[in-house]
């Protein structure tokens, strides 16, 4: 898992926020609120729509909170490993906030999965 997580807020302009995954080389990044809950998702997918829209449309700007996703699925940070494992092969997604207490306290992801997986034989 990993603590260190470049955090989006609802209000953040979406170019600044698409600049800031790109600029960190990430494909998503948690929106928190003004008081640390997580509200959303942002990624480059979301992204993608937005630089669509700009270049199809003639369209340009918003807010995060705009174009994020907002049905998070989390993971909890008491969850076994192997469980995580196969919450991830059940699924499409690539990476999951994780949560204690309903507070955001890192992400994990496919690869973190594996390094734990591989630590494990």
């Amino acid at each position: 898992m990993s603590a260190k997580l470049v955090t989006l807020a609802p209000e953040t302009d979406i170019h600044q926020a698409m600049k800031m995954l790109l600029k960190n080389r990430i494909s998503g990044a948690p929106v928190l609120d003004e008081g640390g809950q997580l509200v959303g998702i942002l990624s480059k997918k979301d992204c993608l729509k937005v630089a669509f829209n700009a270049t199809y449309h003639k369209e340009w700007g918003g807010r995060v909170s705009d174009y994020m996703s907002r049905d998070v699925k989390t993971i909890d940070a008491g969850t076994d490993i192997v469980e995580v494992a196969q919450i991830f092969l059940k699924g499409p997604y690539r990476r999951f906030p994780v949560v204690s207490n309903d507070r955001l306290v890192g992400q994990i992801s496919r690869h973190d999965v594996l390094r734990a997986l591989d630590d494990l034989w």
